[in-house]
């Protein structure tokens, strides 16, 4: 196997999209040892030749998963998520919460209740009515979002976002006198 610099380029792309394989020194397969191509770094090009040759060329999944440096809930965890989304089900998932997982429905409910209150609130001091009140932190920046969201739930669906949008294109004088813009 060609030698891999350990601050080069690859290395570090694969790294930040989380594909770099954790273990490349325990690939014992020949392709990943011989050739320049097959790079025992990329995870997902790994995951996906073990599955190769299970599939195509009926090595045992004891095998190949040694072979691969990875282990056999691996290659079963692997073989489902390719049979289920292809080549995008080797990469993977995208790390951290889902959502705003400290914005529960009681958090909200009191939220809206402050503002409803107290119209002219700032999303700092909000938060530290629901650390005072409820006892969960939440960011301010968590409670701009939600309030971002909501209110674009609440636009009417015929209303557009900007309703000068489409006189900014067509070459109509702006409202504001401003000139044309072609």
């Amino acid at each position: 196997m060609p030698a891999r610099n350990q601050d080069d380029p690859k290395r570090q792309a694969l790294s930040r999209s989380g594909t770099l394989h954790p273990h490349p020194e325990r690939i014992t397969d020949t392709l990943f040892l011989d050739s320049e191509f097959f790079d025992p770094r990329d995870g997902v090009q790994v995951k996906y030749e073990m599955l190769r040759r299970v599939r195509e060329e009926g090595m045992s999944v004891s095998r190949a998963s040694a072979a691969f440096g990875l282990s056999r809930p691996t290659f079963y965890g692997a073989r489902s998520a390719f049979e289920r989304e292809g080549l995008v089900g080797l990469l993977p998932e995208k790390k951290g919460p889902r959502r705003a997982h400290k914005l529960s429905p009681e958090v909200l409910a009191f939220i809206d209740a402050v503002r409803a209150a107290e119209p002219g609130l700032k999303p700092a001091d909000l938060a530290g009515r629901v650390l005072e009140r409820l006892g969960v932190q939440v960011h301010p920046k968590s409670i701009s979002r939600a309030q971002a969201r909501l209110e674009k739930k609440q636009r009417p669906a015929n209303r557009p976002e900007r309703p000068f949008a489409p006189l900014l294109c067509s070459g109509v004088p702006t409202p504001r006198g401003g000139g044309v813009f072609a």
